[in-house]
């Protein structure tokens, strides 16, 4: 496919203040476009902004706050006349049990991942619609296969990635291509933070290769923004996401059997888990609504 060039073009990035949406956004400046960033950091959204080569913006705002989110679409059209680029990227993750599993951290895995990037996508369709522009919607190899202990991401990664595929059947005719991005382990806080928990850091070494490693940052990101400049179906950050499309049928059955005897022999240590969001977004979300709350 051919490639759209990103100078001049406008891009909004959600969950930007950190991880691969934060080098997504210096990738994308680096090659021309004017980035929007929203987030819940917004100092760290602040630093990201000032440290950017073209012209760039930020915002603070829940993905989960329907008028939020219009307000910031109107306002990213205000700012820079257009909107081009969409890359639905905020997400949290939680680990552990389900049975265990801090029922609030649990729902909020799900409202973010999944009901977060429906608003985001609602909020900003006008505007794409507008420029007949591109929304990828950042997904994850656990929208490929199920894994024990992973109940809630695993099941916000799979609703988004079936979401965004309708979407871009209602859309297409009006211009405007939806993309799904799969990432395996990469190394980011969220990764990092799930690592932090020694059952959790031991089960995912145990996996088969190559889904047992983690993988840099940089060559993901950049995989990604190919995938934006050819307003692509499928973006896939690890090479080897694209032949696992292949067997996604099969590997219920086989994780439900190689699972079972995993969780057995994990199962002394499951104990006393952190059930809560990991990693430093995992904080700054708890944070955010913490002081919501109050």
């Amino acid at each position: 496919m051919s490639r759209i060039g990103l100078e001049g073009q406008v891009a909004v990035v959600t969950g930007a203040a950190r991880g691969v949406g934060e080098l997504l956004a210096r990738k994308l400046s680096a090659r021309g476009a004017k980035v929007a960033l929203v987030g819940l950091e917004e100092e760290a959204l602040k630093e990201v902004s000032g440290r950017l080569h073209t012209d760039s913006a930020y915002w603070y705002a829940d993905v989960t706050d329907h008028e939020a989110m219009s307000r910031v679409a109107d306002e990213v059209k205000e700012r820079f006349g257009k909107v081009d680029i969409v890359v639905a990227n905020a997400g949290v993750a939680n680990g552990g049990p389900f049975a265990e599993s801090d029922p609030e951290a649990w729902r909020r895995v799900i409202e973010v991942n999944l009901i977060g990037s429906a608003v985001t996508a609602r909020a900003f369709l006008p505007v794409l619609t507008e420029s007949r522009g591109y929304l990828l919607q950042i997904a994850s190899l656990a929208a490929i296969t199920p894994a024990p202990m992973m109940t809630a991401y695993c099941a916000s990664k799979s609703g988004v990635e079936a979401y965004a595929h309708c979407l871009r059947a209602e859309v297409g005719h009006q211009g405007v291509r939806v993309g799904v991005a799969y990432l395996s382990w990469t190394d980011t806080d969220m990764v990092r933070g799930a690592d932090q928990d020694e059952v959790m850091r031991e089960l995912r070494q145990r996996l088969p290769w190559p889904s047992n490693k983690t993988y840099p940052l940089g060559p993901a990101v950049d995989r990604i923004v190919a995938g934006i400049e050819r307003r692509s179906a499928h973006v896939y950050g690890q090479w080897w996401l694209r032949g696992m499309q292949g067997v996604r049928g099969y590997l219920p059955a086989l994780i439900g059997t190689v699972g079972q005897r995993e969780m057995r022999r994990f199962a002394p240590r499951l104990q006393g888990m952190r059930t809560g969001l990991v990693g430093a977004g995992g904080a700054a979300d708890e944070e955010a609504r913490a002081t919501h709350r109050h």
